[in-house]
This record gives structure tokens, sequence and C-alpha cells, in this order.
């Protein structure tokens, strides 16, 4: 049970810092609520699975190669930008009256999981710290245990997704709309910053 717990414990640690999916779920749950901003997180999870997924059937030296990490920090670059370029444009238009539940469901799982599968942080997160945990696992474990506390990384992201969701959508009941188009502006400008960053990340590795 302690092992399951500590598995749990990484799954938050990896959700916990704040960065594009926080700020997105935070810009939905205030302009949307509850379940726009879950969706997000619940979309970064998915990504997750299918990263797990690939460091478990062991394709690691395939993504390590130059190319794939500049395509990965560019493809990231785009994504994020795109998703703050939107949020800064559509923040002039908030109205607490009527945003909530104006932006389909399906829309933020995609956000959140174009997100997260582009985000060569994430990426970089499974090859490497869950590699070597799978690796050490595996030598002590048979498969159904290790899937068994696989299993808890993906409780500990939904923990997390779960709170920043409720977090999010209640803080929408105290802010006034110039106060929440002011939130959205910050949200979008974080996101732009972030896909600048990848960007830069996808040029230092070209010029090595």
């Amino acid at each position: 049970m302690n092992v399951f717990l500590s598995y749990i414990l990484l799954g938050l640690s990896l959700a916990a810092p704040i960065g594009p999916i926080n700020a997105a779920q935070i810009d939905r749950g205030i302009r949307n609520g509850f379940m726009h901003s879950w969706l997000i997180g619940v979309g970064a999870v998915v990504a997750d699975g299918i990263y797990m997924l690939v460091v478990y059937i062991g394709v690691v030296n395939f993504l390590e190669t130059s190319f794939m990490q500049t395509f990965l920090w560019l493809f990231g670059a785009f994504v994020l930008i795109y998703t703050g370029v939107e949020t800064i444009i559509k923040a002039g238009h908030i109205h607490l009256q009527d945003s909530r539940g104006r932006e389909p469901l399906i829309k933020s799982f995609f956000s959140g999981f174009f997100m997260s599968i582009s985000n060569p942080l994430t990426i970089l997160f499974w090859l490497g710290i869950y590699g070597s945990v799978l690796a050490k696992t595996a030598s002590a474990y048979d498969t159904s245990q290790l899937v068994f506390y696989s299993s808890a990384i993906f409780i500990g992201l939904l923990l997390w997704d779960i709170t920043m969701a409720g977090i999010a959508s209640s803080f929408r009941n105290f802010v006034t709309s110039r106060l929440l188009v002011i939130i959205s502006l910050l949200s979008g400008v974080s996101l732009v910053g972030f896909g600048l960053y990848f960007g830069i990340q996808a040029y230092r590795v070209l010029s090595v």
C-alpha cells in the first residue's frame, strides 16, 4: 500500500507545478465552469497515458533523436501560442452572465490533450522519471502489479485535476467581469510565454 500511495504522490507531483495545463484549467474554470476545466485536465491525462504506453513498449530511442525533439518543441510552441492568442482575443468578449457553457465540452478536452501531448517537458518526464521508475518496478513486480501501481499515477493526476477544476469554477463566483477579463488576459499571456519558450528550445536543438 505504501508503494501505491507513493505512485499517487508521483502523479500529484507531475500535475501540481503551474504550467500550461493549469493555466488553461484556471481560465476555463472561471469562464465556463467545472466541467470545462476538468475536461482540460482529462485531455492532458489521456495524453499522459499515451506517453506512458510509449515508454512501456520501449521506443525511447526514437523520441530522443534531434529531429523528433525539434519537431516536438515546435509543435508544442504552435499549440501553446495559438491557444494563448485565442484566449487573449476572447478575453475582451467575456461576460459573466453568458460565458458559462458556451464552449463545447469536447473542445476543452482536446485543448488539454494537444497541449499535453505536444509539451516536450511532459515527454521528458515520462521518458526520464517514469522510464527509470518503470525499469525499477518491472524488476521487482510482475505485469499485473506493474499495471496496478502505474494506475496510481493516474489517480494522482485526476485528483489534482478535480481539485483545480473545483477551485477555478468556485472562484468564478467571486469575480467581476472586469477581473475576469484581466485573469483571461494573464492566462493567455502565460500560455504564449510558454509557447515562446518552447520555440527557443527548438532553436537551441537546431543550433547544436
